[in-house]
């Protein structure tokens, strides 16, 4: 079980990604064993984002939206509104967690999140995310972990406008995109499906449900 200071959520809406990275930092450098765990739920501006491993010639035709370096785990993906990251600001060491673990948990809570709207799906060993039966990636994941705590962490494609993937080689794999919107006859709205998946996430944490926090961050 998690310990017992709780997880907190927040909300934060549409963020412009270099502020919610530099954010990200701040906040685990300034954390100690007495900070709750959180995680921030968003939508960011159109952005392509390079993890440590990205190429370059895996940016094909960036056009109008910028290209940000990252140092979060993976290679190149698509930030854009309609779709949910979900940053996880963990202390492994107190959850006794391993890098492997948070990555399985991750998944599977994406996974179980997409069975509420009959979607069947699965991670890849090769590859970090989660894939649907036909092998579109319906997520992405990317993590840094520094000082024993983790933040970065996942992408879930709702309901987007899935042509800026077309711009790059996502993650580094020639695979198709999709999203929740083009698989079910009902698109569910992006709140709905973060209601689900932040339960889920709380669970696979090892938390008994969370409290919602302010939807501002404040770092010093």
């Amino acid at each position: 079980m998690a310990d017992s200071l709780p997880l907190i959520v927040r909300h934060l809406g549409l963020c412009e990604y270099s502020q919610s990275f530099a954010d990200m930092k701040a906040f685990n450098e300034q954390r100690d064993a007495s900070t709750a765990d959180e995680i921030w739920f968003l939508e960011h501006q159109p952005v392509f984002t390079q993890g440590q491993a990205g190429k370059a010639e895996y940016v094909l035709m960036p056009g109008d939206i910028p290209v940000v370096k990252s140092d979060r785990g993976g290679h190149v993906t698509y930030h854009g509104p309609g779709q949910i990251t979900a940053y996880l600001l963990i202390d492994l060491k107190r959850l006794k967690l391993g890098v492997r673990d948070l990555v399985s948990l991750i998944e599977q809570a994406l996974v179980e999140t997409l069975q509420k709207w009959e979607i069947s799906a699965s991670p890849r060993r090769d590859a970090p995310g989660v894939y649907t039966a036909d092998g579109q990636k319906i997520a992405s994941l990317g993590l840094r972990i520094r000082k024993g705590c983790s933040y970065h962490g996942l992408n879930f494609n709702v309901s987007m406008d899935m042509s800026a993937w077309q711009r790059i080689n996502p993650c580094g794999l020639s695979v198709p995109m999709t999203q929740i919107a083009d698989l079910v006859d009902e698109p569910p709205s992006i709140e709905t499906v973060t209601e689900v998946l932040a339960a889920l996430l709380a669970k696979g944490l090892g938390y008994n449900g969370y409290v919602t926090g302010s939807n501002q961050i404040v770092v010093n």
